[in-house]
């Protein structure tokens, strides 16, 4: 069981050279820890530092006197620092070496190395973030995107944290005006009707849709997509990957066959970590290797979470484009991109068969900018499925807070059931106080310790 009492230390900053590195000490031991190895040039005491300021010296190794390295120390001073302990940092050059070596030392004056995510833990424990803020702590740091980490930023502020207070208080406020009534049935004390009830219910469950309407949203921004482009041999789909890259990653000829492999690349498409996936063309064929490209290309194909159908206009929509369709199922979203309109422009995909027809479509010569930024929007638009997400609105993307908000929303749910089957008060409270509990859930309030070790050891050992 790790002592939160204990002084704890761990490097800050992600491994490797740089040309500053950080040792994080917190707990009430840290400035006499750092203070211990500590020499200023004009004997200043880490002791007796003023809080937020920075303090020049170098850090000794008191076995030998010798000096480890030039550095900066700042102190931040509880409870206004990030896990709201006392915090000392010491800024020094960013090779691994240094930084092992002074985080030694400190760790031999008595401080111990922190668990992962312990600084945050402790953030939580000490009441300076909910548990929300510390998930968006992790997801800062993770993000893949600029629209992603401003989802994770807007978590971290505490705009989840807030919503989930007003909504936990509403649920409050029915609760006591129902245990009241439980309580005190012959009391004048004011009481909630049936239909001042099933009203408050109705508004709280449907805040609680709102939040979950954005979920799809919030975990495309924060996971990112799959998206796999297929299609028979030599119809364009290396040229797309190409030309959406604005890079020459993969080989392009007019020899059919020439991807045998799938070719995997990330892109930051508006926003969204797009995970794209060039697959061999997919053909009956008698060559062992190419066998084993469509087998893959296939498996991919089950995988994804988009696909970029092309087609070739000279050829048309034949028996091919038909077998591969085939593969698709309801799930898939495909975009179908209608390649080579140089050499047939006016082919517009006529010939697919009905039931393909509500496939949006783009079509394209590969060879021109103009088109490649067409097909992104439509890729944009399929994405997003024809909706705006601004920015600086709240989205939820962690799927342990989309679980609770869906549990919450079928607790009030079957609340509303009991209310219209006349069930008494005391019935109808589980239901509430059950949602009122799992949203406690989201903010930490209501958790236990198992799921608090699971959250925070995945984050780094220095966080």
């Amino acid at each position: 069981m790790v002592n939160l009492e204990d002084t704890i230390a761990a490097i800050a900053t992600a491994p490797g050279e740089g040309g500053i590195g950080i040792i994080r000490v917190s707990g009430g031991e840290a400035k006499k820890i750092v203070d211990n190895l500590f020499v200023s040039p004009k004997g200043k005491k880490v002791i007796h530092m003023v809080p937020y300021q920075m303090l020049y010296g170098y850090i000794v190794d008191k076995t030998d006197g010798a000096m480890v390295d030039e550095v900066l120390v700042a102190f931040m001073q509880r409870p206004h620092s990030f896990t709201g302990e006392d915090v000392v940092e010491i800024h020094s050059h960013g090779g691994m070496v240094v930084l092992q070596k002074i985080l030694g030392l400190v760790l031999k004056e008595g401080a111990r190395l922190a668990e992962p995510g312990e600084f945050t833990k402790r953030a939580f424990i000490n009441g300076r973030i909910d548990l929300s803020q510390a998930e968006a702590v992790i997801d800062l740091i993770r993000a893949q995107t600029d629209a992603a980490a401003k989802v994770a930023a807007n978590q971290l502020q505490g705009k989840l944290k807030q919503h989930i207070m007003e909504i936990r208080q509403q649920l409050l406020q029915v609760l006591a005006y129902l245990e009241a009534e439980i309580d005190f049935p012959d009391e004048d004390i004011e009481h909630l009707t049936g239909i001042q009830l099933a009203n408050r219910l109705t508004q709280i469950r449907e805040r609680l849709n709102d939040l979950l309407a954005r979920s799809r949203q919030g975990k495309i921004l924060r996971e990112g997509i799959r998206v796999v482009i297929a299609g028979k041999p030599n119809v364009g789909k290396s040229s797309l990957l190409n030309a959406l890259l604005r890079d020459r990653r993969a080989i392009v000829t007019d020899i059919p066959g020439t991807t045998r492999d799938v070719i995997e690349e990330v892109l930051n498409l508006g926003g969204v970590p797009v995970r794209l996936v060039d697959t061999a063309g997919i053909r009956e064929t008698k060559d062992l290797v190419e066998q084993l490209g469509v087998e893959k290309s296939k498996e991919w194909l089950e995988k994804a979470d988009v696909v970029l159908f092309v087609i070739n206009s000279a050829t048309g929509f034949n028996i091919e484009d038909a077998e591969i369709a085939r593969l698709l199922s309801s799930r898939h979203q495909v975009l179908l991109i209608i390649n080579k309109q140089d050499l047939k422009p006016e082919y517009k995909g006529e010939d697919l068969p009905e039931e393909l027809q509500h496939w949006p479509r783009v079509y394209t010569s590969l060879l021109q900018e103009e088109d490649t930024r067409k097909v992104e929007q439509a890729l944009l638009d399929l994405i997003w499925q024809g909706k705006v997400v601004p920015s600086q609105e709240l989205f939820l993307s962690n799927q342990r807070h989309i679980s609770a908000l869906e549990k919450a929303a079928g607790q009030l749910e079957s609340a509303l059931a009991a209310y219209q089957a006349g069930m008494p008060a005391d019935y109808l409270s589980i239901d509430i106080r059950g949602a009122w509990e799992t949203l406690g859930e989201i903010s930490g309030e209501t958790v236990g310790e198992d799921l608090l070790d699971l959250i925070f050891s995945q984050f780094c050992i220095g966080k």
